[in-house]
């Protein structure tokens, strides 16, 4: 691994720490499980198929300035319906563009297995960057679009990377009868 890559890695397993013991973000902030779904490799040739998502967004995080963005964790699966599996996590950052707009960019390191699918991304490890676009329901739910690119970070033989676009439903843990501190 190049000494620049470890380098960012290093940081956001350090980031994703931090996160880990940061105090709760406010009281109107819930625990989110995420489901989504979507186009895979939207943009290449390789391997069109359907992406499916579940996501955990912590209501644990820390306000960054300005007021109106907040850092948080979150840990996610996602698979094809050619065989391919991705498992990991990383740091998003919410943006409150208005009290019912929300802008969320995010990082994240995943574990990928090829499966069935025609597209080699190039190495186990994969990194994913995300924006999201995504309406807040008075009952603090959300429905939202993301674009996504994985890729190694030029640490595999090859980097083809992918991209995905997906439709994500943002449900509070709380409706599922789930409290956490």
């Amino acid at each position: 691994m190049s000494r620049i890559n470890g380098r960012i890695l290093s940081l956001a397993i350090a980031a994703a720490a931090v996160l880990g013991l940061a105090a709760p973000a406010s009281a109107g902030e819930p625990h989110l499980l995420s489901l989504g779904v979507g186009y895979y490799d939207i943009t290449g040739s390789h391997d069109d198929a359907a992406d499916f998502r579940l996501e955990y967004r912590s209501g644990w995080g820390l306000w960054l300035w300005p007021s109106r963005v907040i850092t948080k964790p979150f840990l996610g699966v996602a698979g094809t319906t050619s065989g391919s599996f991705f498992g990991g996590g990383g740091v998003l950052f919410d943006m409150y563009l208005t009290e019912r707009i929300v802008a969320t960019a995010s990082i994240g390191a995943f574990g990928y297995v090829q499966g069935g699918s025609d597209l080699d991304l190039g190495h186990p490890l994969e990194f994913r960057t995300q924006g999201e676009l995504s309406y807040r329901f008075r009952n603090r739910s959300r429905l939202g679009v993301a674009f996504s690119h994985y890729s190694n970070l030029g640490i595999g033989d090859t980097n083809p990377g992918t991209e995905v676009l997906t439709l994500y439903y943002h449900l509070p843990l709380d409706w599922l009868g789930v409290r956490l501190p």
